[in-house]
């Protein structure tokens, strides 16, 4: 069973994420902040992450940055309520993450998440074959 870390401070976003993560058979960390979620990623071994960019104690992509220095290969789901996450993609597109704009559908979520999962395989691949 995958293990995924979802950080996000809004509550009820945090609780709904995972559950429909549990629903769905992963197994789910859950931190509302930055420095929390930094801190259960070093206590335990995670499989993926979804992170808020917007945290009200730290910035999501400095938390995915300090994840991808222990695990350059982590699957990540970025998640924003920004009206616009072409920027974001764009910033991001060289750190192989999937963006996901608030509010999403329960699907969406999870095709996110294999899509984050399957960004990794695919550059694993690339890597092997060079």
């Amino acid at each position: 069973m995958a293990r995924i870390l979802v950080i996000d401070d809004q509550k009820d976003v945090r609780a709904m994420i995972c559950m429909v993560l549990r629903v769905n058979r992963f197994e789910v960390g859950e931190a509302g902040g930055a420095a929390a979620g930094l801190k259960l990623f070093e206590e335990s071994a995670f499989d993926a992450a979804v992170v808020d960019i917007f945290l009200a104690d730290g910035n999501g992509f400095d938390v995915i940055a300090r994840m991808r220095d222990a695990v350059p290969d982590l699957p990540v789901v970025v998640i924003s309520g920004v009206a616009s996450l072409n920027a974001a993609s764009d910033a991001t597109a060289a750190s192989s993450v999937v963006c996901l704009q608030k509010p999403f559908r329960p699907k969406d979520l999870i095709r996110a998440v294999e899509s984050a999962q399957g960004l990794v395989r695919q550059s694993s691949v690339a890597e092997a074959v060079v």
